[in-house]
């Protein structure tokens, strides 16, 4: 009822849809920042305190580099919804912790609608740039998830072999492509969340690893 409330006040436009699934790509985050910080025996504002730092952490990094207030500053939205979604996965956690595959399917939203966010937000300000799209785009869907791990001593995981950076750079790659022909962006958007999302759950159930170096 609130969504379709909310379409009836604003029109659909193009920064409408963007900042819904931005919202949608902070929620996601936020909930493993918060699984993560009840695993590691956290406080009631430590799990806040991460839920919130993962939800926003990306976007931040992404609006500092576009040169843009960060959204997480100028819109309270934000942080709201990362300080509920915490609150939520703190009451509801012992119901949920059975079920791992919960928080890998959020971090795989998560990483799907952060990359392909951030890729929209740099092709709004720079154009089909590539470059400019790639970098926003993977800064957004890692910046969290790097800081989120970080925050409770264990190895990032987009440093380990995991299918995780290379599902953003090929949904990133897709995204662009759809747009050089088209110049539909929503398809473009929507096509590259779905597909991202779907690589990493894909790299999940398949066990799908990158190559590491050998010791020996």
């Amino acid at each position: 009822m609130l969504f379709l409330y909310l379409l009836t006040e604003f029109s659909f436009t193009t920064e409408f849809f963007i900042y819904v699934l931005d919202l949608f790509g902070t929620i996601a985050f936020a909930i493993t920042g918060a699984f993560k910080a009840i695993e590691k025996k956290f406080d009631f504002v430590g799990i806040l305190l991460l839920a919130t730092i993962t939800g926003v952490a990306g976007g931040t990094i992404r609006d500092v580099v576009l040169g843009r207030v960060p959204n997480s500053i100028a819109d309270p939205t934000y942080v709201i919804v990362t300080i509920a979604s915490g609150i939520v996965i703190f009451f509801l956690y012992s119901k949920l912790k059975k079920h791992w595959n919960l928080f890998l399917k959020f971090d795989a939203i998560g990483l799907g609608v952060f990359t392909i966010i951030g890729a929209t937000f740099a092709y709004n300000v720079f154009g089909l740039n590539f470059l400019a799209i790639l970098l926003a785009g993977i800064l957004t869907a890692v910046g969290g998830g790097i800081l989120r791990d970080v925050f409770v001593n264990q190895s990032p995981i987009v440093f380990v072999k995991e299918f995780y950076l290379s599902a953003s750079f090929i949904g990133i790659v897709i995204f662009s492509v759809i747009l050089y022909f088209t110049d539909e962006i929503y398809y473009a958007t929507i096509i590259g969340i779905i597909l991202t999302t779907s690589l990493r759950l894909m790299g999940i159930k398949y066990n799908w690893n990158l190559p590491r170096a050998r010791e020996s």
